[in-house]
């Protein structure tokens, strides 16, 4: 099943058609029972303490469970966080996550 996940504590997505997780808790037991979706929207702060930081780690953790067969190749991602040095780490980390991945495939 493809899916695109939307993950912020306030904001809506634009498209009607995203599952919204409010919170990292929630973000990783949608992708621990539906698979990893097509796309991710993140925002970097979700309330509190909590970050989307932890769903990034876990869904790395996935990937690396699966021999890098849990993330599909067609996989998007963007950060629409308003926190700069967040929204930085995570781009940072999974795009450099899925760039070590592909040089290891190919």
């Amino acid at each position: 099943m493809t899916y695109r996940l939307f993950i912020d504590d306030i904001r809506d997505p634009s498209s009607p058609d995203c599952v919204i997780a409010r919170d990292s808790a929630t973000a990783i037991a949608i992708i621990e029972a539906k698979g990893c979706p097509a796309e991710i929207s993140f925002d970097h702060d979700l309330g509190g303490a909590d970050t989307a930081m932890p769903v990034v780690k876990r869904l790395i953790e996935l990937d690396l469970d699966a021999a890098g067969t849990y993330i599909p190749s067609h996989f998007h991602f963007n950060v629409h966080s308003a926190n700069p040095v967040g929204r930085e780490n995570i781009r940072a980390l999974l795009a450099q996550y899925l760039i070590v991945r592909q040089a290891g495939n190919g």
